[in-house]
């Protein structure tokens, strides 16, 4: 699933103050000028730990003269989850699964042996991790043409995600895109890894193209924003922590 929210979407802002409430049933929720925050699909807000709201309430807070939806990660995490991700586990479990079955951190380079080494000592403990924790054993291959991986590891991966909570499945599978892996997202997913380890971890090819050939300013602006993404996520997770 990748309706994470209108990234480009600005309005003025309307309130003056930021706040956490607690609710009856022990969750959190987010008022704005006393006034309490409802999802885009105008559902109540509500969250299960005071520091996720902590987290998300500071995104409404730092906003100035407009809302800009492009700068708050969490508060379109805890939308997703909230207004998309019950209706849609079942499909966010099977990504999981199909992002595994070609996995960026299976794929080594056939070279140079520089990269490849690189790859090897980046991936190859975090693909022991998922193994021995997960029972998603991934086979590694040379090259970016796919080969079957073990079908109960394929398995293993869906039913850790269909197993997850609305919140922690839209983070794991908000992981999948921005580090083209499940082993990295369920990595950062259960602790295994920060979400900004990850997310250098899938940029190894791009790292050594870099530094052969150069980047390019839009590169570079592309790469500082979904390191930003990373950041959220990694919050949006240590949050969700009791």
């Amino acid at each position: 699933m990748s309706d994470f929210g209108n990234a480009g979407q600005r309005m003025k802002k309307f309130y003056k103050q930021a706040a956490i409430e607690k609710l009856g049933d022990g969750n959190w929720t987010i008022s704005l000028d006393g006034r309490q925050l409802k999802t885009p699909a105008k559902k109540p807000l509500s969250l299960p730990t005071e520091e996720l709201a902590e987290a998300v309430a500071g995104e409404w807070a730092d906003q100035v003269e407009f809302i800009d939806v492009a700068t708050m990660h969490i508060t379109r995490l805890v939308n997703v989850a909230i207004d998309r991700t019950p209706l849609a586990r079942p499909e966010m479990a099977d990504e999981v699964a199909r992002y595994a079955e070609t996995d960026l951190v299976s794929h080594l380079a056939e070279g140079p042996t520089v990269l490849r080494e690189r790859q090897q000592e980046g991936w190859a403990p975090i693909r022991d991790w998922a193994a021995q924790e997960l029972n998603v054993f991934l086979l590694p291959v040379e090259g970016v043409m796919a080969s079957p991986q073990p079908t109960t590891s394929l398995e293993a991966a869906r039913q850790h995600a269909a197993n997850l909570d609305d919140m922690r499945l839209t983070g794991l599978n908000f992981g999948l895109g921005l580090f083209g892996s499940a082993v990295l997202s369920l990595a950062v997913e259960q602790g295994r890894l920060l979400a900004e380890e990850a997310f250098d971890l899938s940029r190894i090819d791009e790292i050594y193209q870099a530094e052969q050939w150069g980047e390019d300013e839009e590169a570079m602006h592309r790469v500082a924003y979904n390191r930003h993404q990373a950041l959220g996520l990694g919050v949006f997770f240590a949050a969700l922590k009791r």
